[in-house]
């Protein structure tokens, strides 16, 4: 709040009692021109021939308070009280002096008082209200200047006074999430000015909160008066746009204000539409010309912490994780309280897997900005990730070889650590054959491990055993796999590892007990530009003295980010040593390749989620003449609360390699997920 506000109040009084005001014109008109170091010489002049003048240490008192140094001008304001103590328009100097050196409490106390004994003095009801309005006590500091306004209508002191309770007021309800009384009042000081730009700003503003794009962009619109205006204006739009996930516009609307931005001499709207500009290529995977822009901009503005959080922002799109890191405590060691500073780091741990850092990094934006709904989603998110999870799927399939399964597993997930999580698992299949009347059951129990050895290393382990029943056999088996996931270089996922499991697709060859031993790798490499490379190798050893080797690539595309839709070229390749074919699909030779489409929901506000797959292509099974394929699969899940997830699930292939037997397959179920605490159970 700007205390100069009283002055006009303040300097009438002076008027009215001063007896040489002539002499003092001058003066008077440095404190409301603003000039306080002239004011502050001024008086000073004044005092050498008329050191008992009240006037005029009245005034000197204030000029210096007002130029740089309200200390002293409150030391002066008590001196003047002991010599005249009651005097109205003293008391009012010493309570703004008060506000000047941040004393809000005790000018409150003193301002109170002041009230009660003139009700009516518009200086004493503006102060006071200003004063609880530094307090954060907006609904009486609103009361308080409503009636100074009845004593003084429209008067422009008060009248903006007002508008900045109200915007206070505003930000304190939208902080508390209550976003139509917020709208409320910053639409009544648009009713007084509909032009306000800091309301209009802040309503836009509230609309972006909300995630309501076309409301921003109504409200930004009504900006566009002036060239800089129209920067503020276009830069908002382009945010609205990006909000609404439509970055095509967003480049559009920063593309116009960097332009506007070339002929304006308003160094800050220059750096807006700059900054914007940069943000808007970054959402649009226009990385290089980011980066030649960030350049640039670092050598025009050296240590620009906003030049900074570009670099870190872009970090975060690329998977540089680390770099983005590294500019984040150079912002925060320009300013420890930086907002972008404070929650961007935390964002940049997160994704770097240093999940005690980005918590701490949270908790901190909200002791500088209490109830900052980013901060708290992002906690609430992070303790979501590490609650205990109890998960039931079950399922139902069948082939074109008479074969069904009917397949139930359970598995309890439980994180004791940000780094340590261990879970259990147990499964059971019943598979039959109405052909030959095969019937077989088989119960698999596993104890799992994952531990989190660094940002670049993952751990993981599990070890079982399946018991098998049929009427030909019966036999127990020891299952288990061991994996580490490694992060070679920014944006490549690698795993290698062990896996051993017995064949259980059908009655067959469960009876037959065979059992793979799966030497594996898989690596997912992707660019920063959507396009990306995914290969999986496997060597099997199996128990029946059969080897296979399997190789899948996949080349793909993104050409969505939201909802995600991805597109590509896959190729997969099997051999095996021995060919069985009445016991399993076995070919010395198969080749497949297909094109595929994946359209995947990522909204985390919606309740809905889904993963839609197409594929088509051929294959080709040793000599034989090439075959269509195709391939569909659909999950579909709804969040019932945020601790209860049910979903749906389908698939259908005619992929040879889709089953063990080499058939077309169908499959579909239904899966629980159900977080049973609110919280993780341990204390991070």
């Amino acid at each position: 709040m700007n205390f100069r506000y009283l002055f006009i109040v303040l300097v009438s009084l002076i008027f009215q009692s001063r007896s040489n005001a002539q002499e003092m014109d001058q003066g008077f008109g440095y404190l409301e021109n603003g000039e306080f170091a002239a004011a502050k010489d001024f008086f000073s002049e004044i005092l050498e021939n008329y050191p008992d003048n009240k006037t005029a240490r009245l005034c000197y008192a204030r000029a210096v308070g007002l130029l740089d140094d309200p200390s002293k001008a409150n030391d002066l304001f008590s001196e003047l009280l002991k010599e005249y103590p009651g005097d109205l328009e003293i008391q009012l100097n010493y309570a703004e002096s008060l506000l000047w050196n941040k004393n809000y409490k005790e000018a409150e106390v003193y301002y109170r008082e002041l009230v009660k004994k003139n009700p009516d003095n518009f200086g004493a009801l503006l102060g006071y209200a200003n004063t609880l309005s530094n307090l954060k006590e907006y609904e009486q500091a609103l009361s308080l200047i409503n009636k100074s306004l009845e004593v003084s209508p429209q008067n422009p002191n008060a009248m903006l006074s007002r508008k900045y309770i109200r915007l206070g007021y505003a930000n304190q309800f939208l902080t508390n999430r209550d976003y139509e009384t917020a709208i409320r009042y910053l639409d009544e000081n648009l009713g007084e000015n509909e032009q306000d730009q800091e309301s209009l700003l802040n309503k836009a503003n509230v609309y972006l909160i909300q995630k309501n794009g076309a409301g921003a962009r109504e409200v930004y619109e009504k900006l566009a008066l002036t060239k800089n205006d129209s920067i503020l204006a276009f830069n908002g739009i382009s945010l609205s746009y990006h909000i609404d996930g439509d970055e095509k516009e967003a480049l559009k609307y920063a593309e116009k204000a960097y332009e506007l931005s070339g002929s304006s001499s308003n160094n800050e709207r220059v750096l807006d539409a700059e900054e914007r500009y940069i943000q808007a290529l970054t959402w649009n995977r226009k990385f290089s010309q980011a980066e030649d822009l960030i350049a640039k901009l670092k050598q025009k503005y050296p240590g620009e912490s906003r030049i900074l959080a570009l670099e870190a922002s872009m970090g975060m799109y690329t998977g540089e994780f680390r770099n983005s890191i590294e500019n984040y405590k150079s912002i925060l060691a320009q300013d420890s309280a930086s907002f972008d500073g404070n929650l961007g780091i935390a964002n940049a741990y997160f994704a770097n897997s240093e999940i005690i850092k980005a918590k701490n990094a949270a908790e901190r934006t909200l002791e500088y900005y209490t109830n900052q709904q980013d901060a708290q989603q992002f906690l609430t998110k992070l303790n979501n990730t590490y609650r205990p999870l109890l998960e039931e799927n079950i399922s139902y399939s069948f082939d074109n070889g008479d074969n069904e399964a009917v397949a139930s597993t359970t598995r309890l997930v439980l994180p004791l650590s940000t780094k340590l999580q261990v879970s259990g698992a147990y499964t059971f299949r019943e598979t039959m054959n109405s052909n030959s009347d095969l019937e077989a059951t088989s119960n698999q129990f596993n104890l799992a491990a994952r531990y989190r050895w660094s940002p670049g290393l993952m751990l993981r382990a599990n070890a079982g055993f399946v018991k098998a029943n049929s009427s030909q056999t019966e036999y127990t088996n020891a299952v288990g796999e061991i994996a580490a996931g490694l992060k070679p270089f920014v944006r490549d996922d690698l795993e290698i590892g062990y896996r051993r499991d017995i064949q259980d697709f059908n009655a067959e060859l469960l009876n037959r007990q065979i059992a793979g031993n799966h030497f594996f790798l898989n690596n997912n490499y992707s660019t920063r530009y959507g396009l990306g490379w995914y290969l999986q190798y496997l060597h099997t050893e199996q128990s029946d003295d059969n080897t296979r080797d399997l190789l899948f690539t996949s080349f793909y595309y993104s050409f969505l980010k939201k909802p995600v839709l991805k597109g590509g070229l896959n190729y997969q390749f099997i051999q095996f040593k021995n060919q069985v074919p009445t016991i399993y699909f076995s070919p010395e030779q198969f080749h497949a390749t297909e094109i595929f489409l994946n359209f995947l929901s990522n909204d985390p506000d919606s309740r809905i989620s889904y993963d839609l797959t197409a594929a088509t292509g051929f294959q080709f099974i040793e000599d034989d003449e090439k075959q269509g394929t195709y391939r569909l699969q659909g999950k579909f899940g709804y969040n019932i609360s945020d601790r209860f997830i049910a979903g749906i699930y389908g698939n259908h292939s005619n992929i040879a390699s889709a089953t063990a037997a080499g058939f077309t397959y169908t499959e579909f179920g239904i899966n629980l997920k159900w977080n049973f605490t609110k919280a993780p159970i341990f204390k991070y």
